[in-house]
């Protein structure tokens, strides 16, 4: 029997140009309303002048382990997937933003139709067993959709030796996202 998937991302900003393919990508293959987003793109800068770093870093749902979006549903609309991501059963839900208040991630909107939206990890494509749009256009491979219950381990060979945070960790969600730091050297 085949074990159960439990799906992430591992995002290597070393490499991210901040070229925005992943929003676009986002935007059309889940008809993302106009003025709205699921997935976006940050650029920080640190340090002072002369001795600054930057770094790009494509955003979404973090896919928590312990969703707070999940546990202040009302209705249950906000669930856990048998694939480790978190979904909304937009038949359920009522548009009371309780997951938007409890989210530390800001990663959800009410679209204009009246229930929540975020990103899904494109379950629907996951679920042919697809990559996620997002992961699909970009160019520089900074995106990867990894299963942390594969046997090979991607996940990990692609994390091993480098500076590597999950955001807001201090929230105790256990988020599903990992970042490999822009300030590991190329190569590493």
């Amino acid at each position: 029997m085949a074990k159960q998937k439990n799906y992430g991302m591992v995002i290597d900003t070393r490499v991210c140009v901040g070229c925005s393919a992943c929003v676009y990508a986002c935007k059309s293959e889940n008809s993302v309303p106009e003025g709205y987003c699921r997935d976006w793109v940050v650029q920080e800068t640190n340090g002072t002048y002369p001795k600054l770093s930057m770094e790009n870093r494509s955003e979404r749902c973090q896919h928590c382990e312990k969703a707070p979006c999940v546990t202040y549903c009302p209705t249950g609309a906000s669930h856990y997937a048998e694939d480790g991501t978190v979904q909304v059963n937009r038949s359920r839900c009522t548009g009371c933003k309780a997951c938007l208040a409890a989210c530390p991630y800001d990663a959800r909107f009410v679209h204009p139709e009246g229930y929540v939206d975020k990103c899904s990890l494109c379950k629907h494509r996951l679920d042919q067993g697809l990559e996620t749009a997002c992961v699909s256009v970009c160019p520089t491979k900074s995106l990867n959709l990894v299963d942390f219950n594969e046997p090979d381990q991607e996940a990990l060979a692609l994390m091993n030796g480098k500076e590597v945070y999950r955001q807001k960790e201090h929230a105790g969600t256990r988020p599903s996202l990992y970042w490999i730091s822009a300030r590991n050297k190329p190569g590493v």
